[in-house]
């Protein structure tokens, strides 16, 4: 894919050999500036939505939703961050969290000791907020009742948990740009799977789960390809993105 060189950004590579076009400014903002973002289905333009959007849910799952009602946009339940967590080899690596239970911890007290107020505080020096992430079985994708969870490390059931001792290990996912501007999430701990699917069924409440990766390559297949855009751009006809 070929990149005109306009802004500092024009080459960035992320999760691949695809590089980003800058004038994606969704998929800049939320991979680069952790900016909430829906992610909408190159399918049939429903949007990503954990299942249960209170603070205190960790045991459910994800839907494709095809209408915005107004209770899951008041609690935020159609926006995620893709959040920076690492590397895999030379692959970034992230955690998909929900903006809906967002919880932002209170400021260190002063007599809490020293380093401690910088504790889980981000470069602005603003403590993080802890967010929900999707979390991954881990025997999926091998039956199609695995599915996926949306809770923290600590909250989530057993099977979602990681093997080796650490917890974040079924949460990690690579993102990898496809060449007709989605992006398809990759967990590590199933690299020969993609972020999919129930029965393959891409309808209104279809319960996300992983589904293996037909195409046998990083970029999926477009059927789960999902559009990374801003809120303010969610109402646009994405059914024409190919036209």
């Amino acid at each position: 894919m070929y990149t005109q060189e306009r802004t500092a950004m024009s080459n960035l590579v992320v999760g691949g050999p695809v590089a980003v076009n800058s004038y994606d400014n969704a998929i800049v903002a939320a991979l680069v500036e952790n900016r909430p973002v829906m992610l909408v289905h190159a399918f049939n333009g429903g949007y990503l939505r954990p299942a249960e959007l209170k603070e205190d849910s960790h045991d459910k799952g994800v839907k494709l939703a095809t209408v915005l009602d107004p209770d899951t946009k008041e609690a935020q339940g159609h926006l995620w961050h893709i959040t920076p967590a690492g590397f895999f080899g030379q692959r970034p690596l992230y955690f998909i969290e929900s903006a809906a239970g967002q919880v932002s911890p209170k400021p260190a007290g002063a007599g809490t000791g020293p380093g401690a107020a910088d504790a889980g505080r981000g470069d602005d020096g603003a403590p993080k907020p802890q967010r929900r992430r999707i979390t991954v079985h881990q025997e999926a994708p091998e039956s199609t009742g695995d599915t996926v969870q949306v809770g923290l490390p600590d909250k989530v059931g057993d099977k979602w948990r990681g093997q080796n001792g650490a917890p974040e290990d079924t949460q990690l996912w690579v993102v990898t740009v496809t060449p007709w501007g989605g992006i398809t999430f990759v967990p590590i701990t199933h690299p020969d799977a993609i972020l999919g699917f129930k029965d393959h069924a891409v309808a209104a409440d279809s319960e996300v789960r992983l589904t293996y990766n037909w195409g046998g390559d990083f970029t999926g297949t477009v059927i789960n390809t999902f559009y990374p855009r801003l809120p303010n751009e969610w109402s646009v006809p994405y059914h024409h993105v190919f036209t």
